[in-house]
């Protein structure tokens, strides 16, 4: 039993009804004027979103593309790899951020990530870098950069190109040492994001989008993207069929004007129930960088003691509040990807993390009643 009624409507982990009713007019119009201008495939709308969006991240050079995974795919295109090039991975991730590499005949090579934060462990990468390392991928999880400034700084020393997996993190930003600002995803070679619905900044449907500060490498992610072309049926270079929707960069040209109100709402929710949840036995709120803002893709805390995470899913469950684990299985040990050769104990951060990660509710419009009774029956649990 909670300790609260349950709230007057029901709690969802993401609310993307009620978040697209509160745009339901712009949205109308955005889809309007695409319908009107019959221009589905590179219409007007896809070079707006990417100019708005590159003023968001500070002059970035945005190419949107189809999805989050053929982002991460053509990052690892345009650094023009030997096969079997190794590139190094977190080994706490969705699986899309090694796929895209063993998709191109490159080499994944797992590394071990930080307890606290998530972010993958300095130590554990700077060993795993050989001669034959082609590229290190950071990700930004759950909404908080990783430690930029010692990756940037191994990357450089070593002439290895980094790549963000920014898929969770958009809107977030990490000041170096010297004082430096940039936004997530754009401090290494290339930053990758997913538009995918469940965003931060989600389409209505599919779709994703690079980001360099080199504009030469933004030419060459621009044919790759558009079958390795610069002009129509004239081909440089082998390249994918990986555009943006017209429609889908006009409906989030929409979503991008309420990115930074929908970010501060989210940290509002994060802020409530770390002073509700912190101090709690067993129980640890999301560690937080000092370094780097939190735009809170997810709310992950973890369960310490064995077993009780499914246990407090279950009971959350019952109780009618949804919740997600964000990973259950690590991707070492997915049947995929036996032939990388891992094996069970290699990486126990990330294997004891899937046992451990629970997300709870998190989203604009998560009201305080809502949090309330999420509050007490976690607490009470």
């Amino acid at each position: 039993m909670s300790i609260l009624p349950a709230p007057s409507s029901p709690i969802q982990l993401l609310d993307l009804v009620a978040e697209h009713a509160a745009l339901q007019p712009a949205l109308d119009e955005a889809l309007r004027g695409v319908l009107s201008e019959g221009a589905f495939i590179q219409g007007p709308a896809v070079a707006l979103f990417a100019a708005e969006l590159s003023e968001y991240l500070g002059g970035a050079h945005v190419i949107p593309c189809a999805n989050g995974t053929d982002a991460l795919t053509l990052a690892l295109m345009s650094l023009e790899l030997p096969a079997g090039a190794e590139v190094i991975v977190p080994a706490f991730t969705y699986v899309a951020t090694l796929e895209a590499a063993a998709l191109l005949g490159l080499q994944p090579v797992l590394v071990d990530v930080e307890p606290a934060t998530f972010a993958v462990d300095m130590q554990a990468l700077e060993a795993a870098v050989t001669p034959r390392t082609g590229a290190i991928v950071v990700v930004h999880l759950f909404g908080q950069c990783a430690g930029l400034e010692q990756v940037v700084a191994l990357a450089a020393r070593l002439g290895i190109p980094l790549i963000e997996d920014n898929a969770q993190a958009i809107g977030a930003t990490y000041r170096f040492a010297s004082g430096e600002t940039v936004a997530a995803g754009t401090a290494g070679a290339v930053g990758t994001t997913s538009f995918f619905p469940s965003k931060n900044l989600g389409a209505l449907g599919d779709g994703g989008a690079l980001f360099t500060r080199d504009a030469a490498r933004a030419t060459l992610l621009q044919q790759l993207a558009n079958h390795g072309q610069s002009r129509k049926y004239y081909h440089q270079r082998i390249g994918l069929n990986s555009r943006l929707d017209t429609l889908q960069a006009a409906l989030l040209r929409v979503k991008l004007g309420r990115l930074a109100a929908n970010t501060a709402a989210r940290q509002a929710v994060a802020t409530r129930y770390d002073a509700a949840l912190a101090g709690l036995a067993g129980l640890e709120i999301p560690a937080r960088d000092p370094r780097s803002t939190h735009v809170f893709h997810q709310y992950t805390i973890k369960l310490t003691e064995a077993g009780r995470r499914d246990e407090l899913k279950s009971h959350l469950q019952r109780c009618g509040v949804p919740t997600m684990i964000y990973y259950p299985l690590p991707v070492h040990l997915q049947p995929a990807y036996a032939y990388l050769g891992y094996a069970a104990g290699q990486f126990p951060v990330a294997e004891r993390l899937c046992g451990q990660v629970l997300s709870l509710p998190i989203h604009p419009l998560l009201t305080g009643e809502q949090q309330a009774y999420i509050i007490g029956l976690v607490s009470k649990f």
